[in-house]
């Protein structure tokens, strides 16, 4: 494996600490932690927590963590319920939406797929990003995959982008694939962008990633609503396993989508992980 450029702004061991303050949030969040008592959690010092958590989200941990509690997320998703029936209807794109820093979104062909990327080239590297290590896979028609090392397991997070596509040609060069990290997650802090995604999944798989680029950042949906506006509520079970199958973590935002009754869970990257995508696209929405 080549060594991983750490750009000073990401570093691994904020992230896992970040992640750790906001499990330990949400787990004591009826008694409302102060400062003190998240800092203490997580090993700092309360001005240090405090540097920390300014820095990584851009406003204070008492405004973040207000975003991350199960009540806030159900607010929103009531809140939110009008403005995404209507961006999902009438799949329109708007000011902000992620939807428009791409230059373009295309699928494989039917044949590609069947083939299981037999005749395509993939290259990726490992980099360092707000939410922990990942992973970026590109193709010569884009962006192609973004997922999560979890617990140093980089073979396991790279046989996870392989599976259906082991007859690709896989390369390494983590020096080709860094101005497409640094990209994507300029795209995700709502910064200037240019990516091309090649989404790799069924036809329907698809067309719920489709209208999942079209739910606004710091917005919330639920399933039973996005599979509705894809095809019909009762979907909700297979929209959620579409949601499931995402191989472009963040960028085709299955973090926007939680229960009904506002609970966040099921994200195949883990769900602190999902709880601080989420947390920091409203912080950054507030701020």
């Amino acid at each position: 494996m080549n060594e991983m450029s750490t750009p000073p702004e990401f570093d691994a061991r904020d992230y896992q600490r970040i992640a750790q303050a906001i499990d330990y949030v949400v787990e004591n969040r009826l008694e409302q932690p102060e400062l003190t008592d998240v800092a203490d959690a997580v090993g700092l010092s309360p001005y240090h927590f405090q540097r920390l958590f300014t820095r990584w989200a851009g406003v204070s941990p008492k405004k973040f963590l207000q975003y991350v509690t199960l009540s806030d997320a159900k607010q929103r998703l009531d809140d939110s319920a009008s403005v995404l029936d209507a961006a999902l209807d009438a799949g329109l794109s708007g000011p902000g939406r992620l939807h428009d820093l791409f230059v373009a979104v295309e699928a494989v062909t039917p044949g590609e797929y069947k083939a299981r990327g037999e005749g395509l080239t993939f290259t990726y590297g490992f980099h360092a990003s707000p939410f922990g290590e990942c992973l970026i896979v590109a193709s010569p028609r884009g962006l192609t995959g973004l997922g999560f090392v979890d617990g140093g397991d980089r073979a396991a997070c790279l046989a996870h982008q392989q599976k259906g596509w082991e007859r690709g040609d896989w390369r390494e060069d983590a020096a080709a694939t860094a101005p497409l990290a640094v990209e994507a997650f300029a795209a995700v802090d709502g910064r200037a962008g240019k990516l091309s995604l090649l989404m790799r999944g069924t036809p329907f798989q698809v067309q719920v990633w489709e209208a999942l680029l079209r739910i606004p950042p710091a917005r919330l949906t639920s399933y039973g609503r996005l599979a509705e506006a894809v095809c019909t509520k009762k979907a909700s079970r297979a929209v959620g396993a579409a949601c499931g199958a995402n191989l472009i973590g963040v960028l085709i935002p299955c973090h926007r989508v939680i229960r009904d009754i506002g609970v966040i869970h099921a994200y195949r990257w883990g769900v602190e992980r999902k709880r601080a995508i989420i947390g920091r696209e409203a912080a950054l929405a507030g701020a």
